[in-house]
């Protein structure tokens, strides 16, 4: 999906630790602009702005413009990020250059609406299997998501990334089959009564009685046979 928005960039001369730490002090991150049969170009771009396009409905789907200071002004995607894992702070991010006339493979949430027949008529369990499936379409048609109804699903049935209305130029690249939600059955725990562990508990007790009388009947004709040879 592409929104009108544009971010400023500052060409980065340098590389490295310590060029990122003193990004980051001054409130930028080191970001690389690539694609489109054009050179790579290092930049330095603020996180805020990422953030925001990240956060948004389309998420990293967003197509936005990036205005490399002296140098273009191209559309690009947020394709790949880094974080802080303790902090979540964005460290650095990959932009890639889009050509809008041409296609491309992304990735796009699936929700569900609705509640199950199977949920309220025969006590199933509605779960969720595939959260996202993938899709190529031109650029200004990447959907924010794809919202799939399960209303009439039973006991024993799905939705499939099949059943995903496609429009436009969008073509479903994730296999056919692949299962987006379906109705399952309840898992019945049986309870156990105390009376039963008990008399479980009682029954190794009463198998071991009877290798103690075959023991002592041992001993006996262990006792017997001494006898004899006296």
């Amino acid at each position: 999906m592409k929104l009108e928005i544009t971010i400023t960039a500052e060409l980065r001369d340098s590389r490295g630790k310590n060029e990122a730490r003193r990004l980051r002090v001054g409130g930028k991150i080191p970001a690389v602009v690539y694609g489109a049969r054009q050179e790579s170009v290092a930049v330095a771009v603020s996180p805020k702005d990422l953030n925001r396009i990240l956060r948004s409905k389309s998420g990293h789907n967003t197509i936005f413009n990036v205005d490399i200071q002296g140098r273009e002004n191209s559309p690009v995607m947020i394709v790949d990020w880094q974080k802080d894992p303790v902090r979540d702070n964005l460290l650095h991010a990959d932009l890639k250059r889009i050509d809008l006339t041409q296609r491309i493979a992304v990735k796009v949430p699936v929700h569900t609406i609705g509640e199950p027949k199977g949920v309220k008529q025969e006590d199933g369990l509605l779960e969720l299997v595939t959260r996202e499936i993938e899709i190529e379409c031109l650029p200004e048609e990447i959907p924010e998501e794809f919202v799939i109804d399960v209303v009439e699903l039973m006991l024993g049935q799905s939705r499939r990334a099949s059943d995903v209305v496609m429009t436009g130029s969008m073509q479903l690249l994730s296999a056919p089959d692949t299962v987006i939600a379906h109705v399952i059955a309840m898992r019945v725990v049986e309870e156990v009564k105390p009376e039963e562990v008990a008399a479980d508990a009682a029954t190794p007790a009463a198998a071991a009685e009877p290798e103690v009388i075959k023991k002592g009947k041992k001993e006996e004709e262990g006792e017997a046979e001494v006898k004899k040879k006296k």
